[in-house]
């Protein structure tokens, strides 16, 4: 079902429609002049479009940012990533296409005069109209303002026909009309229910996967559709007091084996930690964590089986995601979604890497006390404290399209949690949309592998004795809507994912 065919379709007017989203103050118009259309006054929340299909297209993205925030405007909000196929004219290169929103004290021509500098100084030359272009800065929203003047037409005219515009345009959204300004945004919509409706009648979420139009997640050198099948995360701990396998490959040729062994199996990323975060785990410094780790990935980045490959490391520690990635990692796994290291989203951000926030109150030691176990509904404050540690990364600059996110099963989690989460992902998803269509639409993580709980239910004490459990349980997570499983058995997990994406895909196909 639709996230939003529980709100109520907009009344005909531009007023009642504002009433009927909540909002206390009406949208302006102004037919006029430029110079009249300036207001210096306030801030006002803007919402801009960029593509790209000319060079470096994510890099480009990132460059324009940059000269976004130095030129005064503050970024707030990422849309998803998308590459699409070019419209109006065809033969070019896809397009890279996103969305923000921002705030900014710039009049909306003032506005439009320093994206316009951008487009030039990044290179952008007037050419054929709709042909290809290293950046595209347009204004979608400037305010609760409708804007009619000889240069600047606001809400841009052609949003209503233009898919790759609308959809990153509605993952800076929630489900939940948040404010007066987005009540606004809303009220001048074409159709009368709103945004959604206009999302809608374009067709919605059935045009993403397709190959006009592909969500993507940048990884490694590749844009990543999560979409078209599970990806498989194998895990290697280098610790010698891990739950599952702590001591066992303590030696580099040791490790070594057993990627290789992992790859041959079917993995796709392999995640190594070298810092346990079982139950009551001491912690230890970075530089110990880096001691454990740095040989190891010095020797893995060097074998040809891990061409086309993935390596996370699965750490807090900024300093260790910092040398990490700069020796190869491609992504930072982090269990306490920033929470236990100030620094890790910024460095995060300055990375440009994928980043897993996970969910997960106090640390190792502190998680599983009576405080930390307390739950009215797992699923709803999961979703709900996640989405507030993504929202700080978001604004420190770690950008929607980086964003895995992983409600930490295990993690602060009773064995009654872990089966409400197992079962209740798409009611995370639901409930982190109400707040942001763009987090609820990230890949989602789950790694229940091996963990106690499995154990207390199936009465196998022993970790290596839970893998059937463990299978049973990526099934039900993948079904549910997980896109990337943590596993220590990569070959019979494999297995299951494949059977998951085979019913998953014939359910679409008969639908």
């Amino acid at each position: 079902m639709s996230l939003f065919k529980r709100l109520m379709p907009i009344k005909q007017g531009l007023f009642d429609a504002v009433k009927l989203f909540g909002g206390s103050s009406l949208c302006f118009l102004h037919s006029a002049p430029d110079s009249h259309v300036e207001l210096h006054s306030q801030e006002q929340e803007v919402v801009i479009a960029l593509g790209s299909n000319v060079g470096d297209r994510l890099s480009n993205f990132n460059h324009a940012l940059q000269l976004m925030k130095k030129s005064g405007i503050t970024i707030t909000r990422h849309g998803c990533l998308y590459e699409t196929a070019p419209a109006y004219v065809t033969d070019q290169p896809h397009f890279l296409n996103s969305a923000v929103r921002a705030v900014t004290k710039f009049g909306p021509h003032e506005l439009l005069g320093v994206l316009k500098k951008i487009e030039k100084d990044m290179g952008r030359t007037d050419g054929i109209r709709y042909g290809p272009r290293p950046i595209d800065l347009d204004i979608l929203f400037y305010g609760k303002f409708r804007i009619n003047s000889d240069t600047l037409t606001v809400p841009h005219e052609r949003i209503w026909e233009r898919p790759f515009v609308m959809a990153p345009l509605m993952d800076l959204l929630g489900s939940d009309v948040e404010n007066d300004t987005v009540a606004c945004w809303h009220s001048l919509s074409i159709h009368s229910g709103g945004l959604f409706e206009s999302w809608e009648k374009l067709g919605g979420e059935y045009l993403i996967g397709k190959e006009e139009m592909k969500r993507v997640l940048p990884i490694g050198n590749h844009l990543w559709d999560w979409s078209r099948k599970t990806s498989v995360m194998g895990v290697i701990n280098l610790t010698p007091d891990s739950f599952s396998d702590g001591g066992k490959f303590q030696s580099v040729d040791s490790v070594v084996s057993h990627v290789c062994s992992m790859i041959s199996d079917g993995a796709d990323i392999i995640d190594f930690g070298a810092q346990s975060t079982r139950p009551m785990a001491s912690r230890i410094s970075p530089q110990e964590e880096l001691d454990r780790l740095m040989p190891v990935l010095e020797a893995v980045v060097k074998i040809p089986e891990m061409n086309g490959k993935l390596i996370s490391v699965d750490t807090f520690y900024s300093e260790v995601a910092l040398e990490a990635v700069k020796n190869g990692a491609h992504l930072v796994n982090d269990v306490s979604g920033g929470q236990l290291d100030p620094n890790m989203t910024k460095v995060v951000a300055g990375l440009e890497v994928p980043y897993v926030a996970m969910h997960m109150r106090g640390d190792p030691t502190t998680m599983q006390n009576s405080e930390n176990l307390q739950y009215d509904n797992v699923c709803k404050q999961v979703a709900f404290e996640l989405y507030s540690q993504i929202k700080d990364a978001e604004l420190i600059g770690v950008p929607a399209w980086r964003i895995i996110i992983d409600p930490g099963i295990g993690f602060s989690k009773n064995t009654k949690h872990n089966l409400d989460i197992l079962m209740g992902l798409p009611t995370i998803r639901a409930e982190i949309a109400r707040k942001s269509l763009a987090t609820s639409h990230a890949p989602m993580l789950i790694g229940p592998s091996r963990k106690r709980f499995l154990g207390e239910i199936c009465a196998r004490p022993a970790a290596i004795e839970r893998d059937p459990a463990t299978i049973a349980s990526i099934a039900a997570g993948i079904l549910g809507g997980a896109n990337i499983v943590r596993v220590h058995n990569v070959r019979d997990n494999l297995d299951a994912a494949k059977l998951c994406d085979a019913m998953l895909k014939h359910k679409r196909s008969a639908a």
